[in-house]
């Protein structure tokens, strides 16, 4: 979970890699008007969100009936919008967080990507920090993503399949 361009894509699928775990990207959950919406520069709102997140909770709630573990790269900005996806059953949090001078240079520098550099400053004043919720780890992300996805991977205590890690 982060703001945008704290790097849950690039970290999230290097933690699937070194875990064997499915992957889910969270942006594929938008339906087209949120998508429109961001790329025109407007953020999204509460009502926005609660269905995008009910869309990924289903989906958290299934693989954790079917056995299967997963990572899932959603922003999860509020405490509310966590809350809904803790509904679907325990899970982990891990929050990316870096300078807003950090994040302002990779999102200005990201091609291809809906988000535009402007929607920046609206998800860091949206975002409200889970300092206090027990079942989230906090992450820097100023060092390279595979030191970050080491860190997470021992902090969280979950073998690494990655030779390199040994």
């Amino acid at each position: 979970m982060g703001v945008t361009s704290t790097g849950k894509t690039t970290v999230g699928r290097l933690l699937a890699e070194r875990t064997g775990w499915r992957f889910a990207e969270g942006d594929a959950y938008h339906p087209a008007a949120n998508v429109a919406k961001m790329r025109s520069g407007i953020p999204l709102e509460d009502e926005d969100r609660w269905p995008w997140l009910a869309a990924i909770a289903r989906d958290i709630a299934a693989w954790r009936r079917a056995g299967e573990s997963a990572i899932v790269t959603c922003s999860a900005l509020k405490r509310a919008y966590r809350e809904v996806l803790r509904r679907a059953g325990p899970l982990r949090f891990v929050h990316l967080t870096g300078d807003p001078e950090l994040l302002a240079a990779r999102i200005a520098a990201r091609r291809g990507h809906y988000m535009p550099p402007s929607l920046l400053p609206s998800q860091l004043a949206t975002l409200e920090p889970p300092e206090s919720e027990p079942d989230v780890v906090t992450f820097d992300v100023a060092p390279p993503p595979a030191e970050i996805a080491s860190a997470i991977l021992s902090r969280l205590g979950i073998p690494d399949r990655d030779p390199r890690a040994s």
